[in-house]
């Protein structure tokens, strides 16, 4: 992108911010969604496939549900459904210079499992089966940008992970792609600022979860001022956006290479409806103690999309996550406390996460972790709270999950030690390092974004 040096008085958004909430309001209101909750039996073409022990549709497309236990050294650590779907899909955003300003063209989505049914997300959101017409529904718009962009036009094109305590080595291709000539806007297409989208992420379900991992690509560390800052008054970014500390680069790696040489993680896929701690219980998969999410399946009717009419499986959330990360002034530079993670479903064992990834769990239960602890005790006891957003995960695959996503500044000498897997970082290095697939896990990337420096 050109150097960003226009004052804030030419900045010019097509459209007000006001005028897109009320266009994503309408969007909302006249479409119409349906979502039944049926047992798995009525749940045709999606059945459980005995011979090959998992829940499938006939077509072998879409994706399947396996049973996933989770070992270390040895031991059985966790056991669970999970979601297998081997395709690559795109989640990509067309950007273009409009009025002197950048602008994305954003599209108003309905997903099955959306909180509140529309969501700002990319212009394309397609698995390769979407868009190579294997459900029958139409190619998706917008495709042949992708299929077809040139290596100069391209500002992110990253394979980077899902939720790997959902999916099995799940991936996506986030792409920003940079068009010459605007593209005219459709019912559900508008084109927006940076500015104006991380606007709407301050309210609570109104921007994705893939809009979300597709802008943490942005390479602000390799780009310096050609990258288009949305917020170019906030005097933290320019200390830290265009760094990246060597050390620091060592330190993460160090924590990861152990972990994959030294720490013996082992999954393996087993028939999904013979885990000892899960039964089918009226129209659901459930887990018989406590767990995050429960299996469940639906009839689903939605207006607008390229299938209008489907059934299939969705993950329900039985309560609301909180993903943390803890943060520091040292010496001018904002640093981030990351944890290195390992999970079930990780494409390579282990990826950077947050400080605090903490699924839903029962009241009462027991906090063993003193990071976890000293985190929950500064938010309770009023530490100055940097961002603080309900925000849900991708509603295609996730039923109405939400999690609070909530950064929290300290001193950094109140953290005396850091226990094993923490490393201190700046935005620079986690930028570098967000260039590089399957690095940092969605959960950081997505609360990254959200920054405003």
């Amino acid at each position: 992108m050109e150097e960003n040096s226009k004052s804030v008085k030419e900045y010019e958004p097509k459209h007000t911010t006001e005028e897109l909430l009320e266009w994503i309001r309408e969007r909302g209101e006249t479409i119409s969604v349906n979502v039944d909750h049926i047992p798995l039996s009525s749940c045709a073409p999606w059945y459980y496939d005995e011979k090959e022990g998992c829940i499938r549709d006939e077509k072998r497309s879409f994706f399947q549900i396996y049973g996933l236990k989770q070992y270390k050294a040895g031991e059985l650590i966790a056991e669970q459904p999970v979601i297998v779907q081997n395709e690559i899909g795109f989640l990509g955003i067309v950007t273009c210079r409009i009025n002197g300003t950048w602008h994305y063209l954003m599209q108003a989505k309905i997903e099955p499992g959306n909180v509140n049914v529309v969501q700002v997300s990319p212009t394309l959101q397609a698995t390769r089966s979407n868009f190579t017409g294997k459900h029958g529904g139409r190619i998706p718009q917008y495709l042949d940008i992708f299929l077809h962009m040139s290596p100069e036009d391209i500002i992110v094109d990253q394979i980077q992970s899902e939720q790997s305590s959902r999916f099995l080595k799940k991936r996506n291709r986030n792409v920003i792609v940079r068009v010459k000539e605007e593209l005219p806007e459709t019912d559900a297409h508008k084109w927006m600022t940076l500015r104006q989208i991380k606007d709407l992420m301050r309210y609570d379900n109104l921007v994705n979860m893939d809009t979300r991992t597709v802008l943490s690509c942005i390479p602000y560390v390799l780009m310096g001022k050609d990258a288009d800052v949305p917020f170019d008054d906030k005097p933290y970014f320019y200390r830290t956006a265009w760094t990246m500390n060597h050390q620091t680069i060592a330190e993460i790696y160090h924590e990861i290479n152990d972990i994959k040489m030294l720490e013996d993680y082992r999954s393996e896929l087993t028939d999904v409806m013979k885990l000892d701690s899960w039964e089918m219980r009226e129209k659901e998969l459930v887990c018989k103690s406590d767990y995050p999410f429960r299996v469940i399946f639906c009839d689903i009717s939605i207006e607008g999309r390229e299938v209008t009419h489907w059934r299939q499986p969705l993950f329900a959330s039985n309560g609301r996550a909180v993903f943390g990360l803890i943060c520091c002034d040292d010496n001018g530079t904002l640093k981030f406390l990351v944890k290195i993670k390992p999970e079930p479903g990780c494409f390579d064992t282990v990826e950077i996460g947050p400080t605090i990834q903490s699924e839903w769990r029962a009241e009462g239960y027991s906090i063993d972790d003193g990071i976890e602890r000293f985190f929950f005790d500064k938010l309770n006891g009023g530490a100055p709270v940097l961002i603080d957003r309900i925000l849900s995960e991708e509603g295609g695959r996730f039923y109405q999950e939400e999690n609070r996503n909530v950064i929290i500044q300290v001193d950094k000498d109140e953290i005396k030690e850091l226990p094993r897997g923490y490393v201190w970082s700046d935005y620079g290095t986690l930028n570098i390092l967000t260039q590089i697939n399957n690095c940092l896990n969605i959960q950081l990337r997505n609360l990254l974004t959200l920054m405003e420096f």
